[in-house]
């Protein structure tokens, strides 16, 4: 079984575009796809594992249409390369033993894979996440800010709520939960990824602790009576500010809105379109291509 031959299928990208590619996969594949960044050259590559007896032919055909309707859209996914490739399903798990480490946010948050044997110091919350076919692992500067800004908000011993929009592998929840947020919800409009959620959530303790459940941010009520202490967005620019009126409908008075997701040439629009909502800038950061911010109504 750990022999078995993977096709890995990946299209090299654009850093305006890897959002919408990474949708496609989903699409396409029915399971989110990971995405990386070359620090040096920028360089973007989306990619996605499935078993070999796959349709090459089909993929390339399904995956150059997609591209055509995003380049349609106004995005340029160029280059635009599809390539497919086999590799053993053994091989792909002993890289990221050998990749994957793990990653300290802050004095109280640890985040690892279950293979590490790193020990957590004294007062830090651990989340055990492996990379899987398809992953959220924490390393994206977008979800590095937002864990960041869970730690940095959690005031020991006071009662506080957290939303998580669009929550993916759930490792924000999962955060959440084991830095002491309560009640902790989360939600994602694609029902594979509430599923992975459920279960990074169950194999950390954590599973009675979160309400996780598909919704479609676009299909809110524009009201809601239940209001969050922190409240986490980590969307596309339109998105957020498509729906910001549901978002913050969403925030307690003096609660904190953390924003991700962001390229750095829209950051600018987002913070002006919440500052005349009424929201303050607490601090942003800016990483690659990306920006993101926290405010607080």
């Amino acid at each position: 079984m750990k022999n078995t031959p993977l096709c890995k299928i990946s299209v090299s990208t654009s850093i305006e575009a890897e959002d919408a590619v990474a949708h496609l996969f989903q699409t396409l594949f029915g399971q989110p796809a990971s995405s990386y960044v070359d620090a040096d050259t920028r360089a973007t590559t989306v990619s996605i594992f499935l078993p070999q007896s796959q349709d090459h032919r089909a993929i390339r055909t399904a995956l150059s249409a997609g591209l055509k309707r995003i380049s349609q859209c106004g995005l340029d996914p160029a280059p635009a390369k599809i390539s497919l490739r086999k590799v053993r399903q053994l091989d792909w798990a002993e890289s990221w033993k050998r990749h994957f480490k793990p990653i300290t946010v802050g004095a109280k948050l640890l985040i690892k894979p279950s293979w590490s044997r790193r020990a957590a110091r004294p007062g830090q919350s651990v989340v055990i996440l492996d990379p899987g076919l398809s992953f959220g692992t924490g390393q994206h500067p977008t979800t590095d800010f937002c864990l960041q800004q869970l730690c940095a908000h959690r005031h020991p011993a006071t009662l506080q709520s957290f939303l998580d929009i669009g929550t993916g592998s759930g490792i924000l929840a999962i955060a959440a939960a084991k830095l002491g947020f309560t009640p902790v919800e989360a939600f994602d409009f694609d029902p594979e990824s509430v599923r992975v959620a459920q279960e990074n959530a169950q194999r950390n303790d954590v599973l009675d602790k979160i309400k996780l459940h598909q919704a479609d941010l676009t299909r809110l009520p524009r009201r809601s009576a239940q209001k969050h202490d922190l409240l986490c967005a980590n969307l596309i620019s339109n998105l957020l500010l498509a729906e910001r009126e549901r978002i913050l409908a969403r925030l307690k008075p003096g609660g904190v809105l953390v924003v991700a997701g962001i390229l750095k040439t829209e950051f600018a629009g987002v913070r002006t379109a919440f500052e005349k909502a009424g929201l303050r800038l607490l601090a942003d950061r800016a990483e690659n291509e990306w920006q993101s911010g926290s405010f607080r109504s």
